[in-house]
């Protein structure tokens, strides 16, 4: 590799989860920090982060795909390319092989050490390809810039890495073990957000109910502190395990008027077996037995999960479990996936991997009974008068898009700004959105 002039402009593309949004935004910040640009709209960037995730089927693959395209559609008149950083989970997982198979590419730097980058880009200006794929036990948090502007809804990461071990899952082997940043570490962010701007802030993590604090407080207070902050409007938090679901975040569903109606709860299957095979440590009955919980001191809650079709060994009739447990439920809105092997799991040599064909048939079958389950959860809340969070406008002339307290895309025409709280009744229903109309 050759040396590199240093990069004035840089783009951050981000795959997957919520959790590579939030990074991929504290990369841009930190690049800001840097002195280095955003790139506009069709402007070719100095500087390429690909923020990767391992979750699915060819995601290296696709990484690989993209490299050769910015590669040859980015190239200039001089023969030179944009320095190319490869993030994320992919990262964690190959990070020398990308280095190998990739010679584009100058860095790698997995998700725990993305606040690496710029001691990393300065060794490629030099002409040194690097990779840094450590866990330090330091928090990355310490080094990262101050946020200064965010939209009306933020992201908040609280807690990271996960100890559950599911059996189809690389998340222990790319994010690590779980650990939760410090209470006041948090409470001073949120107050930094809210003064950028947001009036909405969801907490983060593989298992974010899974957060304790230095004396062992569970998210519940942590709920209630940031409640405490005057302008803040609005608290959600994401993504669940069931087996931490405790009492006192229940509660807080009852007890906390900025906690939103919403609970995003993964069971990936409705059948006990399967649940076993994936290691995930619940069952059916303890499951529904959350979701009765939660919804005897917030009836209005809105539930929302992952399903995992085609998972080793699933018969026809534990796949009719969870078209079941769909229907049991009524779900609000899901993610559904066809079961995807990922290297060094457990599962992927599992025998009964279930044909392609079978998991295609599944899948349909399965996200067909979930959008009629958002359908009727979207036409149950017609005539609600709620307040809608303006995030952005609509397509048409006058229309803006924002979200309900459950969550739900809501459009209205109206003479209103981003980041406004406003009253709307809701007046039809879609399986993807509602319209509403402003009192």
């Amino acid at each position: 590799m050759r040396p590199a002039p240093p990069p004035q402009t840089y783009r951050v593309k981000s795959f997957g989860c919520q959790m590579n949004v939030y990074d991929g935004e504290r990369m841009a910040e930190l690049l800001a920090s840097q002195g280095i640009r955003p790139a506009s709209e069709g402007e070719e960037a100095d500087l390429v982060v690909l923020n990767t995730c391992h979750i699915r089927e060819k995601a290296a693959e696709k990484v690989y795909s993209d490299i050769g395209r910015i590669t040859k559609e980015w190239r200039r008149d001089d023969g030179s390319a944009p320095l190319i950083a490869v993030a994320g989970c992919v990262a964690q997982a190959e990070g020398e092989e990308i280095m190998a198979r990739a010679p584009a590419v100058s860095m790698v730097v997995g998700p725990q050490a993305y606040h690496r980058l710029p001691q990393m880009i300065e060794e490629a200006t030099h002409g040194r390809r690097s990779v840094d794929t450590d866990m330090p036990a330091e928090t990355k948090f310490d080094t990262l810039p101050a946020r200064r502007s965010v939209g009306p809804s933020a992201f908040l990461t609280v807690q990271e890495g996960c100890d559950k071990f599911c059996t189809y899952c690389v998340v222990p082997y790319t994010r690590g073990a779980e650990i939760s940043r410090p209470f006041a570490d948090l409470v001073a962010e949120a107050q930094r957000l809210v003064e950028a701007g947001a009036r909405e802030i969801t907490l983060l993590g593989q298992n974010v109910n899974a957060w304790r604090d230095e004396a062992e407080r569970g998210l519940e207070k942590l709920v209630e502190a940031l409640a405490a902050i005057p302008q803040l409007a609005r608290i959600r938090y994401t993504t669940s395990h069931p087996n931490d679901m405790t009492d006192g975040l229940i509660e807080a569903h009852r007890d906390v008027a900025k906690l939103m109606p919403f609970l995003h709860l993964p069971v990936q299957s409705g059948n006990d077996r399967v649940l076993k095979a994936m290691n995930r440590s619940h069952t059916v009955e303890s499951y529904l037995r959350v979701l009765d919980q939660v919804r005897a001191v917030r009836p209005d809650i809105a539930l929302s999960g992952d399903f995992i079709v085609g998972f080793p060994g699933e018969t026809d009739a534990e796949f009719e479990d969870t078209l079941k447990l769909v229907e049991r439920v009524g779900y609000a809105q899901c993610f559904s996936f066809k079961y995807s092997p990922r290297p060094g799991t457990p599962a992927a040599t599992m025998e009964g991997q279930v044909p392609m064909a079978v998991m295609d048939e599944r899948l349909q079958r399965l996200q067909a009974a979930l959008q009629r389950s958002s359908l009727a959860f979207n036409q149950a809340s017609v005539g609600r008068r709620c307040a809608v969070l303006v995030e952005r406008r609509g397509r048409h002339e006058g229309q803006w898009l924002g979200k309900s307290p459950w969550l739900q895309s809501v459009h209205f025409t109206a003479d209103v700004a981003i980041g406004d709280l406003v009253e709307v009744e809701l007046i039809e229903a879609g399986p993807n959105s509602l319209a509403g109309r402003l009192i």
